[in-house]
């Protein structure tokens, strides 16, 4: 089995050694993952723009499309950062449990956003007529369909790497739950 060992300032490009500066600026540490995709020499100057460029969502909005597309991807990495990420945004603990099964127990309009989000990640794009009637019933446009789309592929990239590498979780790691596949 191939091993990947998370690449170090040392053993990245002078380009991804700057972006590695901006990170441990901007977060404190360069996470394991972002390091992994600096083993490529271009893909972490052109992903992090793509990851954070601006949306019709919300941050916390993300977070409920991070946690629900890392879950059915089975990425333990990326569960892990998204549930600190989202109690950063202000989900509870229960909160997160909750998004990452699938659903969203006090709020409608989170509910009809996390469900979107997992079929369009289960179907490779296609929701059911009654799954998108409810999220156009909660408030959500045609653009924010769009943006969804955009933000369950941005954090697949990551989900990706990492299920393929397994670099060492550097979050709290969280539960394993059953994959959404339903």
């Amino acid at each position: 089995m191939t091993t990947f060992k998370v690449p170090t300032r040392e053993d990245v490009s002078s380009n991804n050694q700057a972006i590695f500066d901006n990170l441990k600026k901007a977060v404190g540490f360069v996470p394991n993952i972002y390091a992994t995709v600096a083993y490529s020499e271009t893909a972490l100057g052109n992903y992090l723009p793509f990851e954070s460029a601006k949306s019709s969502l919300s941050n916390k909005e993300k977070e409920v499309i991070n946690l629900i597309t890392s879950q059915v991807n089975g990425c333990r990495y990326c569960q892990s950062a998204h549930t600190a990420i989202g109690k950063l945004n202000g989900f509870t603990d229960e909160q997160v449990l909750e998004l990452r099964q699938g659903f969203y127990s006090s709020d409608k309009k989170y509910d009809a956003l996390v469900k979107t989000a997992k079929q369009i990640t289960l179907n490779n794009g296609k929701v059911d007529d009654a799954t998108l009637e409810t999220f156009f019933n909660t408030g959500y446009t045609k653009g924010s369909l769009v943006d969804i789309i955009l933000a369950v592929n941005a954090v697949s990239v990551t989900n990706y790497i990492h299920n393929l590498t397994q670099v060492e979780i550097d979050f709290p790691i969280v539960p394993e739950l059953e994959t959404a596949t339903v």
